[in-house]
């Protein structure tokens, strides 16, 4: 018996494919991880009923959803712009922390009122994460040098530069703690009515509506996608490959730095050293999943706020370790790659049942 397998690129996708592969994704990562739960002893079903059903049935569980939701939308843009033109910002960690260090400053010491000092917050957080992710663009641009790397590395950069102020020149407030004084009143997000959330869930929302509109509707975002999808023939229709790096870049870390000022603003009151659950890195999964559009990416989001809250529930009920939402992660980025592949290529398995020679017979040894 033979088994015999052959691939063969795709020249049309089919549609169930396409537009299937962010749900087949997720249910295959949440498939998996039911093997590690099952290693654990907690029965799946019971375990998966707790992080998604009771956490989007309970209104504090929503609430808690909707704030996480913020950060991980506003960086998930940030990782999904780049993407659109073929590139990899794999340093929204970083721009999430220059946009809080940025903001958090303006937001104890500029005395303005409510509608004038937030406003002024998220612009100077957005110019500082902006500016930082545009350091790599520049180097993409002009000399071609890997965005990844330099993404990357300029994340640890920022993470020790705000480890560095609030142990000293933006200290205060906490004693020996580290970590900067409180926000100003009039530089916190007020609360959302009937939504009870703080108001940088609008903004987020705001976000994902600029770059869905920006992506889908001018001469930008189709240039944008035009140098992603075949940078030589954008180049030889005459669009500029360095000014839509650098555009992406810009506008993704300002994404990424309003969604740190967000996070400081709307939840913590103050910087503080390692406030981010590594936000930043789990925008990668999240503009992966949703990378056909920003409003997929708000929905990415909000599943990853989902795994991130439903989670510490499953911690508590169930004792299962918090390196199980990492797991999922992991997984979820895995899966993305097995349907990519299956996306590219079809698999053909064919199974001879003919016996294979023996001896003495036509092609058997002599």
């Amino acid at each position: 018996m033979n088994l015999s397998v052959e691939l063969e690129a795709r020249e049309d996708v089919p549609a169930w494919l396409v537009y299937g592969t962010p749900v087949f994704t997720v249910v295959g990562a949440l498939a998996l991880s039911a093997v590690a739960l099952v290693a654990l002893s907690v029965n799946p079903v019971a375990a998966y009923g707790t992080m998604f059903v009771e956490t989007l049935t309970n209104p504090f569980g929503l609430r808690q959803t909707a704030t996480r939701t913020v950060p991980l939308v506003l960086t998930g843009l940030a990782v999904y712009l780049p993407l659109r033109a073929g590139l990899w910002n794999v340093g929204a960690e970083g721009q999430l922390y220059m946009g809080a260090i940025v903001g958090t400053w303006i937001g104890i010491n500029v005395s303005l009122p409510m509608v004038a000092l937030i406003p002024l917050a998220i612009l100077g957080a957005g110019v500082a994460g902006g500016l930082w992710a545009g350091i790599p663009a520049y180097l993409r641009a002009k000399w071609d040098v890997n965005e990844i790397i330099t993404t990357l590395l300029l994340t640890f950069v920022a993470v020790q530069i705000a480890s560095y102020l609030v142990r000293g020149p933006m200290q205060g407030g906490l004693g020996n703690i580290p970590g900067s004084a409180e926000l100003l009143d009039a530089a916190t997000y007020p609360t959302v009515p009937v939504l009870e959330v703080h108001a940088g869930f609008l903004v987020a929302l705001l976000a994902v509506a600029v770059t869905a509109v920006l992506v889908a509707r001018t001469r930008m975002g189709f240039e944008v996608t035009f140098v992603g999808s075949n940078p030589l023939a954008a180049a030889q229709a005459g669009m500029s490959t360095a000014r839509v790096y650098l555009f992406v870049f810009l506008v993704g870390g300002a994404f990424a730095g309003i969604g740190g000022f967000s996070e400081i603003s709307g939840v913590q009151g103050r910087l503080r050293p390692a406030f981010s659950p590594d936000y930043g890195f789990t925008a990668i999964p999240i503009a992966l999943l949703g990378r056909n559009g920003a409003v997929r990416v708000l929905l990415a989001a909000v599943f990853f706020a989902v795994l991130f809250v439903g989670g510490s529930r499953l911690e508590v009920s169930y004792g299962v370790p918090a390196a199980l939402i990492d797991v999922i992660q992991a997984l979820v980025i895995l899966c993305l790659i097995t349907a990519e592949f299956f996306k590219r290529y079809s698999v053909d398995v064919e199974l001879d049942d003919e016996p294979a020679p023996t001896d003495g017979e036509p092609g058997g040894a002599a």
